[in-house]
């Protein structure tokens, strides 16, 4: 929205409500640009509904993106007053009988109520309280069917996309107003016998509806009521979407079913406005594209993916070219482009001193996905002093960051500094407890740290020398640490470090090799034999002396040699790792994974087949039959994975997660190529 002096946009005189909400939204332009002290002044400024859900934004987003548990609390209070706020103001509004557009009267101020109880709701999730989610069913489906009667065709999206399918040529943000007209109609109609029925959505098996016109809002009250409902609307379903089965098993019993895809395009509604909406929106997109790419393991079309990114990151980088959390997206295309380097650049580059702004809790996430992507180069020392640096600026569970520096210390050789790390782990365990509970993270480093005291004890030294029988990097894949990722604003959090974190699938061929070269020198020797592993002298010594490491061992190297494009010896070291399974004790979840990274494979290998046929001028539709085979194997493999990690198996819901990202994939490349299921 553009803001301009004495309250008036584009110089035409706007009433209070409208003025309030342009003034508010100045609030929000400092907070996208990283000046939250700014920010706050200026919704402290009016006690207008519009302020007050500032307020309880900056305080959400203070407490979510640096998973501050101390500011839950102030949160919940703030986002309490501002639904209070909103419902006065959708009072004051009907009993006047008053409205500023074609929308029902008062609507407005059931968006900042939506609002409100959208971000109620995430808190609730942040404290795994995931039923919280039920307050928002009635609420954002009354105004999606209020707002979009005819459903969401009608409206630009910033890259207009026909679905199911994606096209390689959809059209750029610069083109998608003249191409809006080009999607494809999704009707919406109540859904029938249900518990929610008179405002739930489906989405008809019926033929593709001719385009609409484009619809255009009557200034900024309007662009603010189709924003905010798109962007409620897409954003709870697309949550609820990402939870863990059990959940969605749950409230399924009340009748409310989520749809991705229609999620998808309402975020994309929102997104395509300037409304601040719009920025909320651009951001969940932003971070869900990159949580495919990064977690999915095999996408159906990644170089569309990484376009429509690109899209929406440069869009919202233009209006807010100091922002942390558009920056963060920038260098996260960077590094799932295969270009690390200038992801480093870009990150170090938002972090300089003299960068104007500040939001301690956004600057973190630089800092913490410069780490992994330090990380992911072998550059230890230099990831190792960042996330040492995040515990700075960051309250959230510095006993996995100590873990993971540890991790980079000991690959670097440094014992002495790796053992003063661990050594303080304890301490900070018993500091971030939750509700009396360990951190997911934190049952792992718990396991961990025991494990390898027995370790030493069992080869006959005192358990004070743990660090010495530490043979494979914690930084490596041992501490599959619990990463807020896409969930740092909508609560996705996927459970990751090194393996979780997939951060071995996007590396360069020479760091694939300096990893098989140092974990195929541990003893016992690797039955497999490639180009790329050295011969080596049998040996009676063992670095490797129980199943959970040999597991884990097979399973890096399975996912090395998959980078690698040596397809055989991944399925074979896989294939090792899942085999282990019954012999595991403490790293259960290497089960699931090994199979999980198995379906990966059988599909990464077939589009390798596919892409070479397509080099040497060969007909791809030969290999249809191979494909209709592939996905129907993978999704077989999936479900054997989700069925070995249950509720006891250390993150199984961040597997759950990945598994129902991978099927999202296959479904749309059965599409694609016309397949049933």
């Amino acid at each position: 929205m553009s803001i301009l002096s004495n309250g008036k946009p584009n110089g035409v005189a706007v009433d209070a409500d409208t003025a309030a909400l342009i003034s508010a939204t100045e609030g929000f332009d400092h907070l996208f640009s990283n000046k939250l002290p700014e920010a706050r002044t200026q919704f402290s400024s009016d006690n207008s509904p519009f302020h007050k859900l500032g307020l309880g934004v900056s305080a959400f987003m203070e407490a979510a993106l640096g998973m501050e548990t101390g500011l839950m609390g102030e949160a919940a209070r703030a986002l309490a007053d501002s639904e209070a706020g909103a419902k006065r103001g959708s009072k004051n509004t009907k009993s006047a009988n008053g409205g500023k557009s074609s929308f029902p009267p008062g609507i407005e101020f059931e968006i900042l109520q939506a609002d409100a109880i959208v971000l109620q709701g995430l808190v609730h999730a942040l404290s795994e309280s995931y039923m919280g989610y039920l307050q928002c069913l009635y609420a954002l489906n009354k105004l999606f069917k209020t707002v979009f009667p005819t459903g969401l065709d009608s409206y630009v999206t910033p890259a207009t996309t026909p679905i199911p399918s994606r096209s390689p040529s959809t059209s750029s943000l610069a083109e998608s107003a003249q191409s809006a007209a080009e999607t494809i109609s999704i009707p919406t109609t109540p859904s029938k016998g249900s518990f929610f029925g008179r405002w739930g959505l489906t989405v008809p098996s019926s033929p593709k509806q001719p385009p609409k016109s484009v619809i255009h809002p009557d200034g900024p009250m309007e662009d603010m009521i189709i924003s905010g409902a798109a962007f409620g609307y897409g954003l709870f379903n697309l949550v609820f979407s990402l939870l863990p089965a059990k959940v969605k098993t749950v409230v399924g019993l009340f009748g409310f079913h989520h749809d991705r895809r229609l999620a998808l395009q309402a975020l994309a509604v929102a997104a395509a406005r300037k409304d601040v909406h719009s920025s909320f929106a651009g951001l969940v997109l932003m971070t869900y594209h990159g949580v495919v790419l990064l977690l999915s393991g095999y996408q159906a079309d990644e170089a569309h993916i990484i376009k429509q990114y690109q899209a929406i990151v440069e869009d919202t980088i233009s209006r807010y070219p100091d922002g942390a959390l558009w920056i963060l997206n920038r260098a996260k295309i960077l590094r799932m482009s295969y270009n690390p380097q200038g992801a480093i650049d870009v990150l170090q580059d938002g972090l300089r001193p003299d960068r104007p702004g500040r939001f301690q809790q956004a600057d973190a996430l630089l800092v913490f996905e410069l780490a992994w992507t330090l990380l992911s180069q072998r550059r230890y020392q230099e990831s190792a002093d960042a996330f040492l640096r995040i515990t700075e600026i960051n309250t959230w569970s510095h006993a996995t960051y100590y873990a993971i520096a540890a991790g980079c210390y000991l690959s670097i050789g440094n014992r002495i500094k790796a053992k003063e790390l661990l050594d303080r782990v304890p301490e900070l365990l018993e500091r971030s407890k939750i509700h009396g509970k360990d951190l997911p993270t934190e049952v792992l480093i718990r396991k961990k740290l025991a494990f390898y005291k027995a370790k030493a004890k069992r080869n006959g030294a005192d358990e004070s020398a743990y660090v010495d029988f530490i043979k494979i990097s914690p930084a490596e894949g041992v501490f599959p640490s619990f990463v807020v990722y896409f969930s740092r604003l909508t609560r996705y959090y996927l459970a990751e470090l090194a393996i979780f974190w997939n951060t071995h699938q996007r590396i360069m061929k020479d760091v694939a090799l300096a990893h098989v070269k140092e974990l195929t020198s541990l003893t016992p020797l690797v039955t497999v034999h490639n180009e790329y592993i050295a011969p080596a002298r049998p040996t009676s010594t063992k670095d490797l002396d129980h199943p959970d490491e040999l597991a884990i061992r097979s399973l890096i190297l399975g996912i090395v040699h998959r980078t690698l494009e040596d397809f055989t010896s991944a399925r074979l070291f896989l294939i090792d790792a899942h085999n282990r399974y019954p012999e595991i004790v403490d790293s259960k979840w290497v089960g699931g994974v090994a199979l999980f990274e198995l379906a990966v494979l059988d599909l990464e290998e077939l589009e390798f087949r596919e892409k070479a046929a397509k080099a040497n001028g060969n007909s791809s539709d030969d290999l249809k039959a191979d494909w209709s085979r592939v996905l129907k194997m993978a999704s077989e493999t999936l479900d054997r994975a989700m069925h070995i990690s249950g509720g006891s198996v250390d993150l199984s819901s961040r597997l759950d997660s990945r598994v129902n990202m991978l099927k999202d994939e296959i479904a749309i490349k059965k599409e694609k190529l016309g397949l049933h299921s």
